[in-house]
């Protein structure tokens, strides 16, 4: 067996475009820092995408501060990773199944630009 040793980097770069009540859309260009050797999206950069607009959605547009208390930690994560891209721009859309005072579930759909279904995750967050 040979011994190879290689280097892994990339980069990530989105915003969260609008938070509501309800909701809360994210976007993320494709680009080469997010890309895997097939020169399709990285799940895991595709999923860290959806998760934070999910918590976004659960901070209700709080700002995130070290060592804040009500931080909606994720407990749980399921994903269907559906399809993929390899250029344009990631839109996610995260919606609230239930809100609740001390544990939420919320659902986010990731598309691409296109509107073609890439991914669809539920977590579920608790209040730290």
């Amino acid at each position: 067996m040979n011994e190879t040793t290689k280097n892994y980097e990339g980069l990530i770069d989105f915003e969260v475009t609008y938070v509501s009540e309800g909701d809360a859309i994210g976007r993320m260009p494709v680009q080469a820092g997010i890309l895997n050797p097939f020169g399709t999206v990285h799940a895991g950069a595709m999923i860290w995408f959806a998760d934070v607009v999910a918590t976004t959605l659960a901070l209700q547009g709080v700002a995130p501060v070290e060592g804040m208390t009500g931080f909606p930690v994720a407990i749980n994560l399921s994903a269907n990773l559906l399809s993929n891209c390899r250029e344009g721009e990631l839109i996610a859309t995260a919606r609230f199944v239930k809100k609740g005072r001390r544990v939420s579930t919320v659902r986010t759909i990731v598309e691409s630009g296109q509107g073609k279904l890439l991914l669809d995750v539920t977590t579920s967050h608790v209040a730290s």
